[in-house]
């Protein structure tokens, strides 16, 4: 069947079985992959399917797990490895700055560093410390790595065998609070472009744009904002590192106000590159200043109260009024 209805982990873990079917370069790592199939099931049944050889339990050494993907990219191999949660990269965070982000430049262009790292990211899930962070601008300032984020099961299954192809690292960031939202999927499509933005909903008045968990956010503002008479467009970044400058231009040169949304800190975010840059590129068509919604700049909270901390529908709409009130 071509177009199948999946939640986003479904979509995701079949197109790790395609990739890992189609090309015997592909390896899984990662803790739990394997017999657990991960915390959330993502890459359940893989292990069973391609063996211990190919799908591969490791210690909890996050460290360790990037440092042998970057040594089996320079075997030839294309290793897809999993941080179990979001806060658990940084153990890591050495070894994708100071060595996968620069090999292929290091090399002068003559290695190449085939590598995915799998993040589930991002809050909503009622977790502890350490398992509901944003961390994507911290990788999105580091040249070398591509930063990508699926909001639907469909950008899920396509854009997973896209980062797989490439031959840059990839890290890619799974809004985990939508794992379980079903989408469909035509697995016979042909994919845009891995780092285009996509209109997920056409609009005059005003643009929103996000990525990742934020876009169902956006869309569900959208509505209730039409309900008023206001026309609000959603544009769906997909990228965060390169960024799709021109699909919003066109976007705000159309609608001439933009807010920016993402569940990361405001403060030094991706929409703080989005408004410096959008309005040195479209200054004269803006009818009011870039606004940004996110999180605020604050340890995240214990789940009982992350409800507060992450922006949700009443912060995007008191965004939208205030740039409609200029």
């Amino acid at each position: 069947m071509a177009v199948q209805k999946l939640p986003l982990a479904k979509a995701i873990n079949e197109s790790l079985r395609v990739a890992l079917d189609t090309d015997p370069k592909v390896l899984i790592m990662g803790e739990d992959v394997g017999k657990l199939g991960g915390v959330f099931r993502v890459t359940d049944g893989l292990q069973k399917d391609f063996g211990e050889g190919r799908v591969i339990d490791t210690p909890l050494a996050e460290s360790g797990i990037v440092g042998t993907a970057i040594g089996l990219a320079l075997r030839g191999y294309r290793p897809v490895v999993e941080i179990q949660f979001d806060g658990f990269v940084f153990p890591a965070y050495d070894q994708i700055v100071t060595q996968l982000a620069k090999m292929h430049a290091r090399a002068l262009g003559k290695i190449k560093m085939p590598v995915v790292i799998r993040i589930p990211y991002g809050g909503g899930i009622g977790a502890v410390e350490h398992h509901s962070e944003s961390p994507e601008a911290l990788f999105a300032h580091v040249a070398g790595l591509k930063i990508v984020s699926p909001s639907t099961s469909a950008d899920g299954y396509w854009m997973m065998q896209q980062a797989i192809q490439s031959d840059d690292p990839v890290i890619f960031f799974e809004p985990k609070r939508r794992y379980w939202d079903k989408g469909e999927v035509d697995t016979e499509a042909i994919p845009g472009p891995l780092h285009k933005a996509r209109v997920t909903r056409t609009g005059t008045d005003l643009t929103l744009a996000a990525y990742g968990p934020m876009v169902k956010v956006c869309l569900e503002a959208a509505a209730a904002a039409a309900e008023e008479g206001k026309s609000v467009e959603v544009l769906d970044l997909r990228s965060m590192s390169p960024i799709d400058f021109d699909t919003i231009q066109t976007s705000v040169e159309k609608t001439r106000r933009l807010v920016v949304v993402h569940e990361a800190p405001v403060f030094y975010g991706a929409g703080a590159e989005i408004a410096a840059r959008i309005t040195e590129r479209s200054f004269y068509h803006l009818e009011a200043p870039v606004l940004r919604v996110g999180g605020f700049h604050a340890p995240y909270p214990p789940a009982r109260l992350e409800e507060e901390y992450l922006p949700g529908l009443d912060r995007v709409l008191d965004a939208v009024d205030r740039s409609l009130a200029y």
